[in-house]
């Protein structure tokens, strides 16, 4: 399986990094870069319908079925994104390998004094004596997701060259602008045309998730009333400070860094603007959808009480749903998909880490899409930073899974 690590450091230096502001899909041209490469790929070790997509950038390919006549299973889907987030540059990573890890501190970059410290990443300790990747600490690794993309493609290349493996219809999907949200806007699931899916997109090895946050975008709009500072009194609305009294408004313990698990949050992520207007873009999470319907009133009712004090039309709320808890296209119907997947990591040693994501992924989407597809590890860990690394053999383990998993479906 070692094939993974060769693959996987190739795809990390292709800069594949996704922008929000961008109007156009993909939201960046190079992320199609990695997408022509994978395609050509999968058309040299001899995969059917490979198809990559010139307009939106996705990747199609197909691995027939190899099951003996009478025989059947569903066909089976896995996917993973090709872009990388936005918070830390993608371009020219350098990635490191660590052989038998050690323990301890590991220096990034000693120029930069860029140093991943065992004290503030203890789950370290687990992984002594063996190996890892890490960066050179002035860029992301991209292990979210390009592990998920070469852990599937290599994957593709043993059920190719071991046609004696029987299995059933295997296809397989890459997808652009996950980070930013749009990953299967134009996604084909016709097409692609799996009754099941996995996507292979999650963080430590075990992961297997199966519950997602209920996500909304907002946009809140504040609109104040520029005046020059020296006659100002009783005719200045600043804007600025309209947007903090709102925010001033949403519970304090109802925030990301003072919640986990199962509870939900509101997140205002980037502001601009100045005395006249401005911009605040807030997220709003829940895995309970009462509680999400409950968040988006009470963000709203906020914005009314304001208007009332304020003005009509001083706060402008503009809100979309993004996208929904899997768990209700998941159980109880498609439990089997949990189920095999656990199974299959029992096979290969590993212990199942089922939780919650406090996050979405492409297969959230999907799974309203009508392609039950539920999420499985990469074992990457600190996604979308400088800090970001994965174990080599936690990545060979998830190949393995893979298998598994096609194994199971086709009953053997």
């Amino acid at each position: 399986m070692s094939g993974v690590v060769d693959r996987f450091l190739r795809y990390v230096k292709i800069d594949t990094q996704s922008w929000s502001p961008s109007e156009t899909f993909p939201s960046t041209e190079k992320q199609k870069d990695l997408g022509r490469l994978l395609a050509k790929e999968l058309q040299e070790m001899g995969a059917s319908g490979v198809r990559f997509d010139e307009q939106y950038g996705y990747v199609y390919a197909t691995i027939p079925s190899t099951l003996k006549e009478g025989k059947t299973a569903p066909a089976l889907g896995f996917i993973a994104h090709m872009d990388t987030a936005m918070s830390v540059s993608g371009r020219d990573v350098k990635p490191r390998i660590i052989e038998n890890y050690p323990g301890g501190d590991i220096v990034l970059n000693e120029a930069l004094s860029v140093v991943m410290k065992e004290e503030d990443n203890p789950e370290l300790a687990g992984y002594v004596g063996q190996s890892l990747i890490v960066t050179d600490g002035t860029t992301l690794l991209g292990a979210d997701d390009k592990a998920g993309v070469a852990e599937i493609m290599t994957m593709a290349q043993y059920l190719l060259a071991h046609p004696e493996i029987e299995h059933g219809t295997i296809r397989i999907g890459f997808t652009p602008d996950e980070e930013v949200g749009a990953g299967v806007d134009h996604f084909d699931v016709e097409g692609f045309g799996a009754d099941y899916a996995y996507t292979v997109d999650g963080g430590e090895l075990g992961e297997l998730e199966y519950e997602n946050f209920n996500a909304a975008d907002v946009v809140l709009h504040v609109n104040g009333r520029s005046v020059h500072p020296g006659s100002a009194k009783g005719r200045m609305k600043n804007a600025i400070l309209l947007a903090q009294e709102f925010q001033a408004l949403l519970p304090a313990h109802e925030a990301p860094e003072a919640t986990e698990g199962y509870e939900g949050f509101y997140h205002p992520g980037t502001i601009q603007g100045n005395v006249e207007q401005v911009d605040v873009d807030y997220i709003i999470r829940d895995h309970d959808l009462g509680k999400f319907e409950e968040k988006k009133a009470f963000f709203q009712k906020a914005a009314a009480f304001l208007n009332e004090k304020y003005g009509a039309d001083t706060f402008v709320v503009d809100m979309k749903d993004s996208y929904y808890n899997m768990k209700e296209k998941i159980l109880p119907e498609n439990a089997h998909l949990i189920e095999n997947a656990a199974k299959a990591m029992e096979m290969a040693g590993v212990k199942p880490l089922i939780s919650p994501i406090r996050g979405g992924t492409d297969g959230a989407r999907l799974s309203f899409m009508g392609l039950p597809c539920p999420n499985l590890c990469t074992g990457g860990l600190n996604f979308h930073g400088k800090y970001e690394y994965i174990c080599i053999e936690s990545m060979e383990k998830i190949v393995q899974i893979l298998l598994n998993i096609v194994s199971l479906y086709a009953g053997n």
